[in-house]
């Protein structure tokens, strides 16, 4: 009865970690000590803050009154000599401060109570009774049913899951591992890539259905159908946590521009689209060079339209229907560049996508999309001779940004003639990505002002080609600022479309 024990585990482990100040592993992997205060006047426990560590009104750790040496006649009496030092004590209060410590210190001998199961009872039983009562809790989603049903039928491949998200976060210096800077998936995620894979379904609470062995036709459940599928995901599982095919697929995503996690305004996306790739890898054994072209142009176009923001399991659901009955690696092909085509129509290029650029919005889709195409062009820094690409490069920690947003119109020049407001002086149009030293320099500078000394640095040639690649109309230092947004948006968006014609 593995998930019996796990369930009781999962009850005391927090309970166990404070008693006996032990590390708990948190949903990121990394370790921490859970440390909670009591303020015995008030029999109240706090996480504890910066006004409570001050405060002799606490005891600052619990965990102390567990510990093997824990002395209460000494510790209760130096709680009081220390809380005395601030203020006056009735002896009704040291009374109730000795018995509510006392209190604390006897919930070691809390019993815990515990569900009994019949040794004949079923793994499907077992499941559903967790299933039932966590319920009535917390609210479980449909991948925690999942992940309970691979507890009771297939612990290795849970096991596997949060092993392999665990590496995605901690770099290995001497052998392959998951590690990245894009994403770092949690358990369920990674389920969702195995589920679409095998099932070519998104909605889990389908696929919770077809795990437990039930017909979506019939309704039916069958312990044979069960074990079927179970095997279908453990091949699954074994292709999505292949460590090449991991990295491989993060390819895609960097040819598609998106070299680090911070420009990836949908890690959803990330997810889903792993799906298509392993499915065009696995399934219809696309050679590698066509699947990453094709994979980054279906990954820009999720990204920048959101098409996985919204109601995400529903479009995949949609997306992965229209992939059943597909055969051959040109029919895989052509669903989605279909898809990609009704998207980007010359509507989306000349009034969409401007339109979405008209915002202030510091993780708009729209503006990562046209750093991503500056990294597709291989563009310099705004006045640099350094690329984006290697001013964005993952990795990179300092005190100072490489690349820093610029205001080509200074903020406090903008305030100086009138334009005030945030929402219009942090339009995305106003950005630039320029060295963090230049950002500095140029401060609250007219435009009019610093333009020709950066100029000055560049060839005609290679002033021209900035122009370009950083959607500067000409003689924009000059213009009215609303007149050079809206010129501006225009020219950002025929760089994205220019950047993903590259693709």
């Amino acid at each position: 009865m593995t998930l019996c024990i796990k369930a009781i585990l999962s009850v005391i482990y927090c309970y166990f970690a404070v008693m006996k100040g032990k590390e708990v592993i948190r949903e990121n992997f990394n370790k921490e000590h859970i440390i909670i205060s009591f303020k015995p006047l008030e029999e109240k426990f706090e996480i504890p803050d910066a006004a409570s560590r001050r405060s002799p009104e606490y005891v600052q750790d619990i965990s102390k009154l567990w510990q093997p040496d824990f002395k209460a006649h000494v510790f209760i009496g130096d709680f009081i000599k220390n809380l005395e030092a601030s203020r006056a004590l009735t002896e009704d209060e040291k009374a109730k401060i000795w018995e509510t410590i006392q209190n604390v210190k006897n919930l070691e001998h809390y019993s815990f109570s515990a569900l009994e199961l019949s040794a004949n009872i079923s793994e499907e039983e077992v499941s559903d009774i967790f299933v039932r009562i966590n319920s009535q809790g917390k609210t479980l989603n449909q991948a925690d049913f999942i992940l309970t049903l691979m507890s009771v039928f297939w612990d290795e491949g849970r096991t596997d899951l949060e092993r392999f998200c665990h590496e995605t976060r901690t770099p290995d210096m001497k052998a392959a591992s998951a590690f990245n800077y894009i994403i770092t998936p949690s358990p369920d995620q990674m389920l969702r890539v195995s589920v679409g894979l095998c099932f070519k379904r998104a909605v889990l609470k389908y696929v919770y259905s077809i795990l437990r062995g039930k017909d979506l036709e019939t309704g039916n459940f069958s312990e044979e159908r069960r074990e079927k599928q179970f095997e279908l995901l453990k091949e699954a599982n074994k292709k999505v946590l292949d460590i090449t095919n991991w990295h491989e697929y993060l390819k895609c995503i960097k040819q598609a521009g998106y070299i680090k996690g911070d420009i990836i305004s949908s890690k959803t996306t990330i997810i889903y689209v792993y799906t298509m790739f392993l499915i065009g890898r696995e399934e219809y054994k696309m050679d590698m060079f066509e699947l990453r072209k094709l994979i980054s142009q279906w990954f820009f176009m999720c990204i920048i339209t959101g098409r996985y923001t919204g109601s995400p399991e529903s479009q995949m659901e949609f997306d992965l229907s229209q992939l059943r009955g597909i055969y051959s690696v040109e029919q895989f092909k052509n669903v989605l560049l279909n898809i990609i085509n009704t998207k980007f129509t010359d509507d989306f290029w000349n009034i969409t996508l401007p339109n979405n650029l008209a915002t202030s919005s510091a993780t708009s889709p729209s503006m990562y999309a046209y750093y991503a195409s500056l990294n597709i062009l291989n563009a310099d820094g705004l006045f640099s001779k350094m690329k984006v690409h290697d001013l964005l490069q993952e990795g990179l920690r300092s005190k100072k940004s490489p690349l820093e947003i610029h205001h080509l119109f200074p903020k406090e020049y903008l305030i100086s003639i009138g334009i005030t407001e945030q929402q219009q002086t942090n339009q995305i149009a106003n950005y630039a990505l320029v060295e963090w030293s230049d950002n500095i320099k140029i401060a609250d500078t007219a435009p009019a002002e610093y333009l020709p000394k950066y100029l000055s640095r560049l060839t005609q040639e290679q002033q021209k080609q900035q122009y370009y690649w950083h959607a500067l109309p000409e003689g924009w230092e000059h213009m009215n600022y609303f007149e050079f947004l809206k010129q501006r948006r225009i020219l950002m968006a025929q760089t994205v479309k220019e950047a993903f014609s590259t693709l």
